[in-house]
């Protein structure tokens, strides 16, 4: 159940993205990054769910986690560099910290069941 919510989070979070830096004009190489990284959270959830196990499932939870944490970078390195408004954020932070507090709740209890 928690593993289904959190693909859709995920998949919900990077469109939102995509569709912030379709509206981001210039700066395409930082562009480039936040794209890649909220794209690359669900990407790496997904290959979680076909894991070979847990000792597999685990460092890809990870990889997402980092990504989460690159992804509110990029949009803090945006926010402070007037690119886009705090106001256009806002709802991004609290979806990225969303995924980021599944994450480590699955990895943790991952952890505990190895």
């Amino acid at each position: 159940m928690a593993e289904s919510k959190l693909r859709e989070l995920s998949t919900d979070f990077a469109v939102k993205i995509i569709k912030l830096c379709d509206d981001i004009k210039g700066h395409y190489s930082i562009v480039n990054q936040l794209e890649r990284s909220a794209t690359s959270i669900g990407a790496n959830i997904r290959e979680a769910n076909y894991a070979h196990g847990k000792p597999d499932f685990i460092p890809k939870l990870q990889i997402a986690l980092k990504e989460c944490y690159e992804t509110e970078y990029w949009l803090e390195l945006f926010v402070k560099s007037e690119i886009i408004n705090r106001e256009n954020t806002i709802d991004l932070y609290n979806q990225c910290g969303t995924i980021r507090r599944i994450l480590v709740a699955s990895i943790n209890t991952a952890k505990e069941n190895l």
